[in-house]
C-alpha cells in the first residue's frame, strides 16, 4: 500500500500509514458512521433491512499482552484458546449486510489489571461487559440513530439471556433467538398456577405458583413429547450446489424463568425446533417474538439467515485482512478492524451498485501496481545477473 501510494518514499509512507492505525485520534464511531451512511442506502435498493444480526468473533493470538488475549471459546477454531473476541452488530437485507458496530470483549481478568490496561492503553471508561451487555449498547446506539428496524437474529450464547430479551422488547425490536435445549417453558396451553389465597389475613399473595403435578419442561422434553406429524420439511436457501433443507416445528409456548417470582407469566412466545431426518434428537432451538400469524416458512428463513454474518467474517478475514492486526493497544485493534469494514463496506456497496449477472462476472477493474525497483520489505534481494 506504501509503495502505491508514495513509489518515491515508501518507507516514510509506511510509517505514516502505521500510525494511522495504531496511534492516530480519530473516532471509530464518526467513520462507521461515515461508511453505514454510505452503504446501508446502495444495499436496500436491492431490497429492505430484515435482520439486525448480534455475533461475536474470534482471533487465536499467542501471548498474554496483546489487549484482550486470554484462553477463551474461539469460535474459529471450535474450542478453548488463547484468543480475543471482537462483538459486532450487523444490518441485513435479504441479499446483504455490513457490521455497524463493533467492539473488542475486555475480559475481567484484564479490565480488573491496571497495569495491562495502562500498556495496551485501554481507554478509562471503558469497564468489564458481558458479551450480551456489549450488543445491548450497539443495538441502543442504532436504535438511537433511527436506522431502519430489522428482527433481531443472535445465537444461543445471547439468547439464553433473559435480561438480553426483555430488553429487546423494552426497545420494541421483535427477536428470533437460539437458546440451549435446556431453557424451560411451559407447554402450548399451560401456563404457571394463579397466586394461592393464604386466608383472610395479611396480605393477598400475588406471586405465581406450581405444583408437584404442575411443572414446566425443557424444550427438549417438549420436543420429544410432539407428535411426528408436527415437524414438516423446510428448504430455507440456496446452499453450495444444493438447497438447504430439514425439519421443523414451531409451536407456542411461555418461557418459565424465575417466574415464581413474578405475578404475571411471561407472553406466549414462538419455540422453533429443528430436528434433521435421521438424527436421534433435534439439534437447534430457537424462541421468537415474531407475529402469531407467522408462518413455519417464515420462521424458518429468518432464524437461519444468521449465515449471512458468517459470509461477512470469511470474506473480513481472508480477503480484507481483519484478523492480521499484529499490535497490543486498544485503539490500534479497533482502528485495524474499522479501516477493514470500510473497505468491505465499499464492496458491498459496489456489488448492489450492478445488476447481479454484472456482479458475478469480471467489471474490468484494476489498479497501479508498484514501481519495477520496489521489494517489500523483508523480501529476499533478486539475484544478480550473471
Amino acid at each position: 500500500m506504501a509503495a502505491r501510494l508514495e513509489p518515491e518514499n515508501v518507507q516514510p509512507m509506511r510509517q505514516s500509514l502505521h500510525h494511522l492505525v495504531a496511534k492516530a485520534p480519530w473516532s471509530d464511531e464518526a467513520l462507521l458512521k461515515q461508511v453505514r451512511d454510505y452503504v446501508l442506502p446502495a444495499i436496500q435498493k436491492q431490497g429492505s433491512v430484515v435482520a439486525w444480526i448480534v455475533d461475536d468473533t474470534g482471533f487465536p493470538k499467542k501471548g498474554k499482552h496483546s489487549v484482550g488475549v486470554t484462553r477463551q471459546y474461539c469460535g474459529q477454531v471450535g474450542k478453548q484458546e488463547n484468543c480475543r473476541v471482537a462483538v459486532s452488530l450487523s444490518v441485513a437485507t435479504w441479499n446483504s449486510s455490513l457490521p455497524i458496530a463493533y467492539r473488542l470483549y475486555l475480559p475481567k481478568e484484564w479490565a480488573e489489571d491496571a497495569q495491562r490496561r495502562k500498556a495496551t492503553e485501554v481507554p478509562e471508561e471503558v469497564e468489564f461487559q458481558t458479551k450480551p451487555d456489549i450488543s445491548l449498547d450497539q443495538i441502543r446506539a442504532a436504535v438511537a440513530a433511527g436506522l431502519t428496524r430489522g428482527v433481531v437474529l443472535a445465537d444461543a450464547a445471547y439468547g439464553i439471556n433473559t435480561d438480553f430479551r426483555k430488553e429487546l422488547t423494552r426497545l420494541s425490536l421483535q427477536y428470533v433467538v437460539g437458546v440451549q435445549s435446556s431453557i424451560t417453558v411451559w407447554e402450548p396451553g399451560k401456563q404457571p398456577l394463579p397466586a394461592k389465597p393464604r386466608g383472610k389475613m395479611g396480605r393477598p399473595p400475588r406471586l405465581l405458583q406450581r405444583t408437584t403435578d404442575h411443572q414446566p419442561v425443557s424444550v427438549k422434553q417438549l420436543a420429544i413429547k410432539l407428535p411426528s406429524t408436527a415437524f414438516r420439511a423446510i428448504t430455507w436457501r440456496e446452499g453450495t450446489g444444493r438447497k438447504l433443507q430439514s425439519r421443523f416445528a414451531a409451536v407456542r409456548v411461555r418461557v418459565a424463568h424465575r417466574d415464581y417470582e413474578k405475578a404475571e407469566p411471561h407472553s406466549e412466545e414462538w419455540l422453533l425446533i429443528e430436528w434433521p431426518r435421521g438424527e436421534t434428537e433435534p439439534s437447534k432451538y430457537w424462541i421468537s417474538t415474531l407475529p402469531l400469524n407467522t408462518g413455519l416458512r417464515a420462521l424458518v428463513k429468518t432464524a437461519k439467515h444468521r449465515w449471512i454474518i458468517e459470509r461477512d467474517y470469511q470474506e473480513l478475514k481472508q480477503e480484507l485482512g481483519l484478523g492480521h492486526f499484529e499490535g497490543r493497544n486498544w485503539r490500534g485493534f479497533h482502528h485495524h478492524a474499522t479501516l477493514c469494514i470500510a473497505a468491505y463496506g465499499f464492496l458491498v456497496a459496489e456489488r448492489n451498485r450492478f445488476s447481479p449477472s454484472a456482479r458475478a462476472g469480471h467489471l474490468g477493474l484494476a489498479a497501479p501496481g508498484p514501481t519495477s525497483d520496489f521489494h517489500p520489505r523483508g523480501s529476499p534481494h533478486p539475484s544478480r545477473a550473471a
